[in-house]
């Protein structure tokens, strides 16, 4: 009996030590970290991707959220590169991108076109996607269905809608109860020109001021983690943030929300033409004068190209050896193409 029990004790400390080397062969093959999933979150990592967590801790500590809008790759990387936390791909792609007057004409397929575009570039913030002009105000099933297709075909972590009106605050319930997370929108909201008789700012009397902080209290009831406060007073956008415990990104809403998003095309200052300088708002600061770098390289570009001087050598990298280069001429010459042999040859003798 001692005999066997040994063997039955020995098979078991055999049997307990392959289960644990199997365990950590296991941990350590596995895509996710260990502890994120039951052992609570682990401290951020700058160089990981923006969470939802990573922006209530900042909104805990007081420090300021930044958003940029952005439209395509390039947007995406620059934006990436300069550490921003959220990256807004909006529905101002209407104006901004495509020359329309309003952000009214944009359609889903395209704005879907533009979050592929930015998610391509944009590793590290927060992505969130526009829900444009008719895609969520019919029905909460309508909403939910437009959300979803933000994330999966879009590839964006979350989305951003115009409250204001019962409705649109039951679309952006219906969307987090969808397990959607949602941003808010109200002052000026640009998909309601036509109620609103055009770009008007909000909250400048005390119904309108009454109204924007408690759109912005039901959206906060809706579920949504942050809330966008565009073109309103200061002092409204503060009672906001203060009566809000998630939270605000000002817009034109001054100094005191808990963040700040501009358009990266706006903040760059890259709009030197004229349907540009109309819907460039006031509120935005130049903090690059990129508009005018453009212009002087496109007009070196046309004068270099025009002279000849481009492109040079220094520009013409691509180079055929002598031998292959004699070959080349006389099967030019074999062919009958005598104009394209001399043309060629004398390319070479002054490349």
């Amino acid at each position: 009996m001692v005999f066997f029990g040994s063997i039955s004790r020995g098979i078991s400390s055999s049997l307990s030590k392959t289960r644990y080397t199997h365990y950590r062969k296991l941990r350590f093959l596995s895509n996710i970290p260990e502890n994120t999933v039951y052992g609570g979150p682990k401290p951020q990592n700058p160089n990981q991707r923006v969470t939802l967590m990573t922006l209530r801790q900042k909104y805990k500590k007081g420090e300021a959220i930044t958003m940029v809008t952005g439209y395509d790759y390039p947007s995406g990387v620059h934006i990436d590169m300069a550490g921003i936390d959220i990256c807004l791909v909006g529905d101002s792609a209407s104006m901004v991108v495509h020359g329309h007057d309003t952000t009214l004409p944009i359609t889903i397929d395209e704005m879907l076109v533009h979050c592929r575009a930015v998610a391509r570039g944009a590793k590290r913030p927060l992505l969130v996607g526009d829900l444009p002009f008719g895609t969520y105000e019919s029905s909460t099933k309508q909403a939910v269905d437009t959300a979803v297709r933000v994330l999966k075909e879009g590839g964006m972590d979350a989305i951003k809608l115009e409250g204001g009106a019962p409705s649109r605050i039951t679309a952006a319930k219906a969307i987090v109860e969808a397990g959607i997370a949602v941003i808010g929108h109200v002052g000026l909201t640009p998909q309601a020109i036509s109620v609103l008789g055009g770009f008007r700012p909000q909250g400048r009397n005390i119904d309108s001021a009454v109204k924007v902080v408690e759109t912005a209290m039901a959206l906060q009831e809706a579920g949504c983690f942050s809330v966008v406060l565009e073109c309103v007073p200061a002092p409204v956008a503060a009672a906001t943030t203060s009566a809000l415990s998630i939270p605000t990104i000002g817009i034109g809403a001054g100094p005191f929300c808990s963040g700040q998003v501009l358009v990266y095309h706006d903040l760059l200052g890259m709009m030197q033409h004229p349907h540009h300088a109309k819907v460039t708002p006031k509120f935005c600061k130049q903090f690059g004068q990129v508009g005018d770098v453009i212009n002087k390289a496109l007009l070196e570009y046309k004068e270099e190209v025009t002279n000849g001087s481009f492109p040079g050598s220094a520009h013409s990298p691509y180079k055929i050896g002598a031998a292959d280069m004699d070959g080349f001429l006389n099967e030019l010459q074999k062919l009958g193409f005598n104009d394209a042999a001399s043309a060629a040859a004398a390319a070479a003798e002054k490349i």
